[in-house]
C-alpha cells in the first residue's frame, strides 16, 4: 500500500469568520471552500483529501459555532459542527487574533475538553512575530497548553503547524498488526441495508459481525482477518454511504467519510447492489469514488435470491447495471445472496485474479513490442500538422497498473486514441479485470527537466 493512507479526519471548527475556509482553501492547495467575509458562509460540511508529505488525511471545513440561540441557520451551523468534534481523529480549533477571546470560543473550548480530542488552539490573523506577542496574551487566560499563532491569509505559522500536524496524524490502523506476507485488503462497500456485515458474516461462515435489520449499524469500518487456503484476506466491513439528502441522522455524514478513508486503504472494494431495488444514482457514485481512488473494483449483486425464479427480472437488473457502468466495464459482478450463500464460491477466486492483475509487472521490452504492434495497427492521429509520435513505453507503477508514454505531444492524444492504446494494453497484457493508467508525456519536456 501507498504510505498517504487516509485514515484520518481533521475538523476545523471556530466561531463564524475567523478564517476556517481560509485555512481549508491553503491546506488544500485549493479554492473549493467558498470565502465570504459574510458569517455563516460555510453552512453544511466540507471535506477534501489531503496528501501533506506523504501522509493521507480529509480535511473538514465547517460552519462556525455561534452563541446565538434564537437564530435556526445558527443552530444547524453549531449541530455541523459538533458531529465535527464528535467523529473527528484531530481538531483544528480557530479564534480570532484581532477580536481577542470571546465568550463563544470559551464555550466551544469546554467542548473540546468534555470531547478529549486532540485538539490545536489556533489563533488566526497573526501575521508577524511582533504581532504574535501582542495578540496572543489575551488567549492564554483559556488555560491551554499550546497555541498556535497563524496567519491562514499570509502564510505566517503555516509550516510550523502543518509540520507537527502531519507528525501527529494517525497512520493506517493495521500498520502495526503482524499481517501475513501479501494479505489482500478488501473492504466492502454499498448503501446501508444491503447486506455488507451479513455478507462478510456468509463468507467467514461465522457470526464475526454485527448484523441488525437498523441501517446505519457500522459506523466505523471494522477489521476481520480471514485466512482461505494458502492466502490471508483483511475484509474491511464499513459504514453504508448513503445519498446526501437522506443523512440527516448524527454522525450519518462522517460515517460516508469513514467508508471513503476506509477504500483508500483496500486494494479491491466489494461494491453491494440490491438485486431487488435494482442499481441507484447512489451505487454509481460509490462505484466512481472507487474508480476515482484507482481500487480494483467486485460487483455483488446482492439478494440474488429474492428473484430467483424471474428470469425477466434476472435478466433487466443485469441490463440495468450494465448500462448504468459502462465505465467499469472491467469489472467482475458476481450474483450472490448473503442470507443462502448462493454464488459465495466463486468470491475468492475472482479477488485472487484482480488482485493479481492489481498488482501485476511487466517488462519494459514487452511493453515496448505491445506499444510498437498497436501503432502499427492503427496509425495515431495528425496533430496541428503532424504525425503523432509514440517513442517508447515503461510501467511507473501497480495498485492499479501504471504507464507513461513518451510522445511528441501529449495535447495531442485524442480521447479516443487514448481509449484504442488502453484497450490494447489491457487484451496484450491479460488485464481485463482492472483499471489501467496510462500518462502520455512530451518526450521535449522531459529534456526541458533534464
Amino acid at each position: 500500500m501507498s504510505t498517504n493512507t487516509l485514515s484520518a479526519i481533521v475538523a476545523l471548527i471556530g466561531r463564524p469568520n475567523v478564517g476556517k475556509s481560509t485555512l481549508f482553501n491553503r491546506i488544500t492547495r485549493s479554492r473549493k471552500a467558498l470565502v465570504d467575509p459574510t458569517p455563516g458562509v460555510t453552512r453544511d460540511r466540507h471535506y477534501e483529501r489531503v496528501v501533506w508529505e506523504d501522509k493521507g488525511f480529509i480535511l473538514v471545513d465547517t460552519g462556525g459555532i455561534d452563541d446565538n440561540p434564537e437564530d435556526a441557520l445558527v443552530h444547524h451551523i453549531r449541530e455541523q459542527a459538533m458531529l465535527a468534534i464528535d467523529e473527528a481523529d484531530i481538531v483544528l480549533f480557530l479564534m480570532d487574533g484581532k477580536e481577542g477571546v470571546t465568550p463563544a470560543d470559551q464555550e466551544v473550548i469546554e467542548i473540546l475538553r468534555r470531547a478529549q480530542k486532540p485538539t490545536y488552539h489556533v489563533v488566526n490573523k497573526i501575521d508577524s512575530a511582533a504581532k504574535e506577542i501582542e495578540l496572543l496574551a489575551p488567549f492564554y487566560e483559556l488555560g491551554v497548553e499550546n497555541l498556535w499563532p497563524l496567519s491562514a491569509e499570509h502564510g505566517y505559522g503555516f509550516p510550523t503547524l502543518m509540520e507537527q500536524l502531519g507528525a501527529d496524524l494517525p497512520g493506517d490502523r493495521t500498520e502495526g498488526l503482524e499481517l501475513p506476507e501479501g494479505t489482500v485488503r478488501v473492504a466492502f462497500f454499498g448503501r446501508p441495508n444491503v447486506g455488507k456485515s451479513s455478507m462478510i458474516n456468509q463468507i467467514l461462515g461465522e457470526e464475526r459481525m454485527v448484523v441488525s435489520e437498523i441501517s446505519g449499524t457500522t459506523r466505523d469500518s471494522v477489521d476481520t482477518l480471514v485466512t482461505h487456503g494458502k492466502y490471508s484476506y483483511l475484509f474491511i466491513d464499513t459504514a453504508g454511504i448513503r445519498r446526501k439528502g437522506k443523512t440527516t441522522e448524527k454522525l450519518e455524514k462522517f460515517s460516508i467519510l469513514k467508508s471513503l478513508a476506509a477504500m483508500s486503504r483496500c486494494d479491491v472494494a466489494a461494491v453491494l447492489i440490491d438485486a431487488e431495488e435494482g442499481i441507484t444514482e447512489q451505487d454509481t457514485k460509490v462505484i466512481g469514488y472507487v474508480l476515482d481512488e484507482g481500487r480494483g473494483l467486485i460487483i455483488l449483486v446482492n439478494k440474488w435470491d429474492l428473484i430467483a425464479g424471474d428470469k425477466k427480472r434476472q435478466e433487466a437488473v443485469m441490463a440495468e447495471v450494465a448500462r448504468a457502468l459502462p465505465f467499469v466495464g472491467y469489472a467482475p459482478i458476481l450474483n450472490v445472496s448473503a442470507l443462502t450463500g448462493y454464488g459465495i464460491k466463486r468470491f475468492f477466486p475472482v479477488i485472487g485474479s484482480v488482485y493479481r492483475q492489481f498488482t501485476a509487472s511487466f517488462p519494459t521490452s514487452a511493453l515496448n513490442n505491445l506499444l510498437r504492434e498497436a501503432v502499427e495497427a492503427h496509425s495515431p492521429p495528425i496533430y496541428k500538422n503532424k504525425r503523432l509520435k509514440f517513442y517508447y513505453t515503461a510501467q511507473i507503477g501497480t495498485r492499479p497498473p501504471k504507464f507513461v508514454v513518451m510522445t511528441n505531444s501529449e495535447k495531442g492524444v485524442h480521447f479516443s486514441y487514448e481509449r484504442y492504446l488502453v484497450n490494447r494494453y489491457r487484451e496484450g497484457l491479460g488485464l481485463d479485470k482492472v483499471p489501467i493508467r496510462i500518462i502520455f508525456k512530451a518526450k521535449s519536456e522531459q529534456r526541458k527537466k533534464g
